[in-house]
């Protein structure tokens, strides 16, 4: 795999006086080690977002996930392919309409990335090793605050 992909943050160069950006820094570890657990099992970002969608939403259709994944019809089409090649989805028709078809992870993709909620947890729990339950607690709540005055993250 390529280092160098253009999609990956850069590693921050230089501690720095702003609270957001210390924010984003943290923001950037814990991407880190999300690409790094995808990466490991052979997967770009993309694979493992649209796998784990899968097995979130199974039967889903190529629209849909070119929508959730804010990519085009043809580069999910690409992507797909990949993955049916390795084994790890599968596009059904439904209804006998070859046109209409859903897309559903086999097995082996669900295995795959089986541990992904648990990784990115101990993630969060390298990233705030140095903060004590106390001081982990307060940081939970200033950014709760700061949070509930902004609109939610969508994927649309």
């Amino acid at each position: 795999m390529n280092d160098d992909h253009p999609t990956e943050p850069t590693e921050p160069t230089e501690p720095t006086d702003s609270s957001l950006a210390l924010v984003r820094w943290i923001g950037w570890a814990q991407r880190r080690a999300g690409e790094d657990w995808i990466r490991s099992r052979e997967l770009t970002h993309e694979q493992g977002f649209v796998l784990g969608y899968l097995v979130q939403n199974p039967g889903a259709i190529q629209r849909e996930i070119a929508r959730i994944s804010r990519t085009s019809a043809s580069s999910v089409s690409s992507l797909l392919q990949g993955l049916e090649r390795r084994g790890l989805v599968e596009r059904r028709t439904e209804d006998g309409d070859e046109r209409s078809k859903r897309v559903y992870a086999t097995p082996a993709g669900s295995e795959l990335i089986a541990g992904f909620d648990a990784a990115m947890a101990a993630a969060d729990d390298t990233i705030l090793a140095p903060l004590t339950r106390a001081e982990r607690a307060t940081l939970h709540a200033l950014l709760t605050k700061i949070t509930a005055e902004l609109p939610q993250p969508t994927r649309s």
